[in-house]
């Protein structure tokens, strides 16, 4: 019984982050759902896959919905094998999004309890953690694997340091776990900000381990974490070698292009801009919000309230209480650094507090290993305003310039500085009286000193925003005077929360002063100082992410209505795609109804999105024809869809009588300015070097070649044409497990027209069939298989072995 009573602390906080989860999110217990924008474009993206899923219960793995076509590694697609998703699932089990709020302050919980903090601090500071708003509110607009790679950092970090602490069993076994876990997730930005801050704390263990001569040990750490480390990525095979495969065709790779669109020469061969990874940079003043909410502004759209001077600028404009009232509810408050904000990334007052506190108080060095990791993240969140560090790392450091929006890598900061909160008040109630004051006085004074230090420097800012100058335009007479009523509520914002960090700080550390005089007993200090810490961020998410963001489940899991447009396309029942100008290469809406040449995707496929800026952008209608564009969505004079039929379209498939064969990707591009498409294939014989070799072909009227079955992954045609012929196909070329067949024969086909495959079909009648049959799975989900198997059986082996052999954790 006694060993069971240890337990109920932890059951206990376990049921608490539960319920609280749930009521944070209490319309999910009504069936309702948040309306995520990313989600909504995803649920386009992956309509084609999922409806062929329910249908045939098989995994197509390719889509023709979106770009033309193309893999869904990074759709959702399911893999065989895949056994630590379905882990994943299991400890998901509320419904979204409280099952990332759980995961969020459950994985907390676990690092806290690592430094041996007591469930009660433990309890608080995962909640503290959870409510970060940048973490709330990334569940509000959709980033769910973000959110998910952001939930198991801590466990990941957690199973490290114990490995380090030489607790090489279950430091192994849980670092396994959550890497496995945390690579599941999917989003590699965030695994990769968290392997470098795991670099961080490496260095520190790895100068204490040097400096006391303890090679050995160190030898047993890196072995662990090398069997650690493989079987997490073994488990996950399949997804990083399909994702491996794919990215090498996707936008995050290198253009093979050595001009842009507009004729000149590209001074990088990059596959994303400096301006691109860097157009999301946290202004170095900016980054106080982390400790005042809206120093900033808040977001984009702020509810600024009646009591507002914006409120009153609107009402003497003539507007009736009712009309004030809802424009007030979304005003463009932001004024910082970034293009667009939902909202600010805010630690919480007292959680930088005691985070100072941690530093005077707290005798643990591995604090300089988190604080390092805090100052790392924020140096480069500043992206293009530090350029120094940013251009360093983007030329130097691998991997770095593959990933944008470097501003999200103070997830690490907001990671960093709860963990140093919570240090900070278990170390100051261990302290002696005159550490406490000492220390509680020092910190107290550094970080209003902050808050008094911002509130003096107002006057260094004018509080005038990136998008100012349109709403000068927008609004004309009234533009001036709105812009001065915008300026006026941004300042009044930038004093009320700093005097509300500056009382939020005062209160934390009145606290704590009642408790070092003996007024409060140690549990109501830490119950006081949590509910304080905690309801801080509570509140201010509940600005962003809140009962109002929740709708029907069918509005939610449905996030689109055909339009008159859609319904009279869908009509034809023939295959083909559409093309809707307005958006339609960063929006999934068309993908949700038809095969479209555009989707919304972090990772596109790389030649679609040059065809786009290179051809489509300035209206080659032949570049449309041969990519069999039937419909083309349009606004009327009225903004309404209008669906225009293109008679030119090429079809399914057709036979050319000439090849052009060029040298370089350049010279292919260039071709497709003035080709047509109907007679002429654009071959690079450099790529292809014996993929065809006549230039010309003889075409015959009687000539057809027709798609007779189409399924995502399966495309059957019949060809009869008296001669031999080049067949050129409206689909999409990818090398990577696409496979072709002329009468049951597997045959060789190519590119040709910079995205489009084509094979030589010999005379006569034949079938033609394209498999899609990816290798990269089969071997994937074989790894994956055996690396669980050896992961279950280390599992079990370390279980029975630190059941025979406990181990105190060091001090």
């Amino acid at each position: 019984m006694k060993n069971l009573s240890k337990f109920y602390p932890h059951v206990l906080a376990v049921l608490g982050f539960v319920l609280i989860s749930l009521l944070y999110f209490h319309p999910v217990l009504q069936g309702k759902k948040v309306f995520q924008s990313d989600i909504a474009q995803y649920i386009g993206m992956a309509k084609e896959q999922n409806d062929f899923r329910k249908t045939t219960g098989d995994e197509p793995y390719w889509t023709d919905s979106a770009f033309g076509g193309m893999p869904t590694y990074q759709l959702g697609a399911n893999y065989p094998n895949n056994f630590i998703k379905q882990l994943d699932s299991v400890i998901r089990f509320l419904p979204r999004p409280a099952d990332y709020l759980f995961l969020y302050f459950l994985g907390f919980y676990i690092l806290l309890r690592v430094f041996r903090v007591d469930s009660l601090k433990a309890f608080f500071g995962a909640l503290a953690f959870g409510f970060s708003t940048y973490l709330i509110i990334i569940l509000g607009v959709g980033h769910n694997a973000k959110a998910h790679a952001i939930a198991y950092m801590p466990m990941v970090v957690a199973g490290v340091i114990l490995v380090f602490r030489k607790r090489y069993l279950a430091g192994g076994i849980l670092t396994m776990l959550a890497a496995a876990l945390e690579i599941n997730a999917n989003h590699f930005q965030m695994t990769y900000y968290l392997l470098l801050f795991l670099l961080v704390i490496g260095i520190y263990y790895l100068v204490q381990y040097i400096k006391n001569k303890e090679y050995k040990d160190l030898g047993i750490i890196a072995a662990t974490f090398a069997i650690a480390g493989i079987l997490s990525i073994g488990v996950n095979a399949t997804n990083l070698m399909a994702t491996s495969e794919y990215a090498k065709y996707s936008t995050r790779s290198d253009s093979e292009l050595t001009f842009n669109p507009d004729g000149t020469k590209k001074e990088s061969s990059n596959a994303m801009t400096y301006e691109y990874i860097t157009e999301y940079s946290y202004g170095i003043a900016e980054s106080l919000n982390l400790i005042a909410p809206r120093l900033f502004g808040g977001s984009n759209h702020e509810n600024v309230g009646v009591n507002s001077p914006m409120y009153e600028f609107i009402s003497n404009q003539g507007a009736s209480p009712e009309q004030a009232k809802d424009f007030v509810s979304s005003v463009p408050t932001y004024w910082g650094a970034q293009p667009i904000v939902a909202a600010p990334a805010y630690i919480g007052a007292i959680v930088f507090f005691l985070a100072v506190l941690a530093l005077f108080i707290d005798n643990r060095k591995i604090k300089y290993a988190f604080l390092a990791g805090a100052l790392m993240s924020l140096f480069l969140s500043w992206g293009k305003y530090f350029p120094a560090l940013t251009n360093f790392f983007i030329d130097y450091v691998p991997m770095y310039n593959k990933f944008r929006a470097v501003s999200s890598i103070q997830v690490i900061l907001e990671l960093c500085m709860p963990v140093l909160a919570v240090l900070g008040l278990q170390s100051f109630f261990k302290a002696e009286e005159k550490e406490r004051w000492n220390a509680l006085w020092k910190s107290g004074a550094t970080a209003l000193g902050v808050v008094v230090v911002l509130l003096f420097a107002k006057g260094m800012f004018d509080f005038t925003g990136g998008s100012d100058s349109m709403y000068l335009k927008a609004y004309g007479e009234m533009g001036p005077p709105f812009i001065d009523a915008l300026k006026e509520q941004r300042a009044a914002m930038y004093v009320s929360d700093l005097f509300r960090s500056g009382v939020l700080i005062l209160l934390a550390a009145a606290i704590l002063w009642l408790f070092s005089k003996n007024k409060l007993s140690q549990v109501t200090a830490v119950v006081l100082v949590g509910v304080l810490m905690v309801g801080d961020l509570f509140f201010v998410d509940k600005n962003y992410v809140n009962s109002d963001s929740f709708v029907s489940a069918r509005q939610a899991d449905v996030p689109f209505e055909a339009t008159p447009a859609d319904e009279q396309i869908l009509k034809d029942t023939t295959h083909y795609r559409v093309f809707e100008v307005e958006g339609n290469m960063s929006s999934a809406r068309t993908s949700y109804f038809h095969s479209s040449i555009g989707g919304y995707h972090a990772a596109k496929p790389r030649k679609m999105q040059q065809l786009f800026d290179y051809q489509i952008a300035k209206n080659n209608i032949g570049v449309l024809n041969m990519l069999n564009v039937k419909y083309i969505i349009q606004k009327d004079d009225q903004g309404q869809d209008i669906p225009l039929k293109n008679a030119e379209a090429n079809g399914n498939a057709w036979f050319v009588s000439e090849v052009k064969k060029v040298d370089t990707p350049d010279a292919e591009m260039k071709a497709l300015d003035k080709l047509d498409t109907k007679k002429t294939a654009v071959l690079n014989q450099k790529e292809f070097a014996n993929a065809v070799k006549e230039n010309s072909f003889v075409t015959d009227s009687t000539a057809t070649i027709k798609l007779t079955q189409y399924k995502p992954n399966y495309l059957k045609y019949t060809a009869n044409n008296p001669n031999t012929g080049l067949a050129v196909f409206s689909e999409v070329y990818y090398p990577k497990g696409w496979k072709a067949t002329i009468d049951g024969k597997e045959v060789p086909h190519f590119a040709v027209n910079y995205v489009l495959r084509a094979m030589e079909v010999p005379a006569g009648k034949h079938t033609i069939e394209f498999k899609f049959e990816p290798e990269v799975i089969k071997k994937g989900s074989m790894i994956s298989l055996i690396s669980f198997i050896a992961m279950v059986a280390l599992i079990v082996a370390g279980i029975y072995f630190d059941k025979k052999n406990k181990q105190q954790i060091p001090s």
